[in-house]
């Protein structure tokens, strides 16, 4: 399925638009990587363990956002935004959330 940032996509036009889609997912932080990430407050740099929990999020909340479109008929969510929020102590949430739509190649 086609997701874009973007509000139109060069070269296909939007044919339908079904609505508004949402994916959610929450992730816990494990307590191990709270005492890296303190140590790791120490001296600077990249927390990956936080970092690659964010990925692994975002990524689920834009599976599970495609399939609310797909089940809808869309071909394709357009508009495609995040939102985050902190929702309990150690407790992430990330939201994606978009337009979908139904695209068709234009002539």
């Amino acid at each position: 399925m086609y997701v874009s940032t973007l509000e139109t996509t060069p070269g296909q036009s939007i044919e339908k638009v079904l609505g508004h889609v949402t994916g959610n997912a929450v992730k816990a932080r494990h307590v191990g990587s709270d005492i890296m990430a303190s140590l790791k407050t120490l001296v600077g740099g990249e927390i990956t363990q936080y970092s690659q929990l964010m990925n692994d999020t975002r990524a689920l909340a834009i599976e599970r956002m495609q399939e609310n479109a797909q089940a809808m008929g869309a071909n394709a969510v357009i508009g495609l935004r995040f939102a985050s929020s902190e929702i309990g102590q150690g407790l992430s949430e990330l939201l994606a959330y978009g337009t979908a739509v139904v695209l068709r190649p234009e002539p």
